[in-house]
């Protein structure tokens, strides 16, 4: 665009002069004289817009600004300007056609989305107001500094949606009564709680991440239904006798109990670090890849005979592995994932004080003693301890409980021929 003439820059300085000292006439005539000598520059128009608008007169707003979109039609604040005007008007259906022009021309215009996002919640158009607000949130994350007026508009976006959801949440539980009641029950019933509680944006799905050996198609179940495994109950009834046994070789500090993390010298710095070498997690093992710990499971007759009593994994060399888990207070095992899932993990808790919880994917439960439960460790899972004192669990692997027999044999087959197996949790 070419430079303005000598005579209408005075103007225009001389107006931005005007407008500063509060002389709004003053500012006015200027304007309009330099429009008289430039009456379709879309600079002089915009000016003048400005000028209409702070004078609450959106009729000579929107035409300014109309003229000036005219003229130099790929600027997408000219539009958004005369949306404005049209919003002061009151004529919603302009104000719309001028923000949905300015989005034609940059559709990660933030300003345009954050204007489209009010005026469809003041109608009351909540589709489209979820839509605009979901878009301002995310145009304004890539945004590392934002002015306190985009920081009000996101606050304001973020509780909109988050009432938007709460209420389709209620409308859910009222089109199914009982919903999360119901979860705990059966499998179908908790698939469908997650998928609600997805949908709704209250946890993320979890997939399988396998260090070693995946195998496919079977289900990404973060804890399994507990009817996989008919005999808990068996095991569950041990669990006096198991934590009797378990608290006493701690008394005694057996020389078998060492720092569960054992990382070798001059590895970088990871996730694990804070806990290798630490007892702060801690393990005494009964079974280590598929080899017994004698002199353990000898001091534990109780424990060895409930492990002896349920369907193990048994790979030479590589499985059953199970041990007595003690996290002491105040740590956390950070978040990880196991190597395979043709097996699971169950947890039977011995000793656990208040405020300890372990997470699954996108559950977290607290343990409870005598409650036993399996989960697939290939899901990234983590555990905390943030009472005063120790947490003791007993953790064994076993198979996936959805292989079936066949499979079952040709993977120990796999897992001698290939060196890979049944890695501790």
């Amino acid at each position: 665009m070419p430079p303005l003439p000598a005579s209408v820059q005075q103007r225009v300085a001389a107006a931005g002069q005007a407008r500063q000292r509060g002389a709004h006439d003053e500012e006015r005539r200027l304007l309009d004289e330099a429009l008289a000598l430039l009456p379709d520059h879309p600079q002089l128009l915009n000016a003048r817009g400005m000028r209409a608008l702070a004078d609450a007169d959106a009729a000579m707003a929107a035409r300014c600004f109309a003229t000036a979109a005219a003229q130099d039609a790929g600027q997408p604040v000219l539009w958004i300007n005369l949306a404005t005007a049209h919003r002061l008007a009151g004529d919603d259906a302009e104000e719309r056609k001028a923000l949905e022009q300015a989005l034609a021309i940059d559709r990660r215009n933030l300003t345009a989305q954050w204007r489209l996002a009010e005026l469809h919640e003041r109608r009351a158009e909540m589709v489209e107001a979820i839509r605009y607000w979901s878009a301002v949130l995310q145009i304004a994350a890539q945004r590392p500094e934002r002015s306190p007026a985009i920081d009000e508009a996101v606050a304001h976006g973020e509780r909109f949606l988050a009432a938007q959801t709460r209420a389709l949440g209620d409308r859910i539980e009222r089109a199914v009564p009982g919903l999360h009641e119901a979860a705990g029950r059966t499998a179908g019933a908790h698939r469908f709680s997650a998928c609600v509680d997805t949908l709704l944006g209250r946890r993320r799905i979890y997939t399988n991440q396998c260090a070693g050996i995946h195998y496919p198609f079977l289900p990404a179940v973060e804890f399994f239904d507990r009817a996989l495994f008919p005999w808990f109950e068996a095991l569950e009834a041990r669990t006096a006798a198991i934590r009797a046994e378990a608290t006493a070789l701690l008394r005694e500090g057996v020389a078998h109990i060492r720092p569960y993390v054992r990382q070798e010298a001059g590895t970088p710095a990871n996730p694990w670090s804070k806990l290798d070498h630490d007892l702060a997690w801690s393990a005494c093992f009964l079974w280590e890849y598929g080899v017994r710990n004698d002199a353990v499971c000898d001091r534990c007759p109780e424990t060895a005979a409930a492990l002896a009593a349920i369907p193990q994994n048994d790979s030479p060399g590589k499985a059953p592995t199970a041990f007595f888990s003690i996290l002491r207070p105040g740590a956390h095992i950070p978040p990880h994932t196991g190597v395979t899932n043709t097996r699971s993990i169950v947890h039977l808790p011995l000793v656990v004080p208040e405020r300890c919880r372990f997470r699954v994917g996108g559950e977290t439960r607290p343990w409870r003693e005598g409650d036993a439960f399996a989960f697939d460790d290939t899901i990234e899972h983590e555990a905390w301890n943030d009472s005063d004192d120790l947490r003791i669990v007993l953790i064994f692997d076993i198979w996936n409980p959805y292989l079936e027999a066949d499979e079952r044999s040709m993977l120990k087959a796999l897992f001698q021929a290939t060196g890979q197996g049944m890695i501790a949790p």
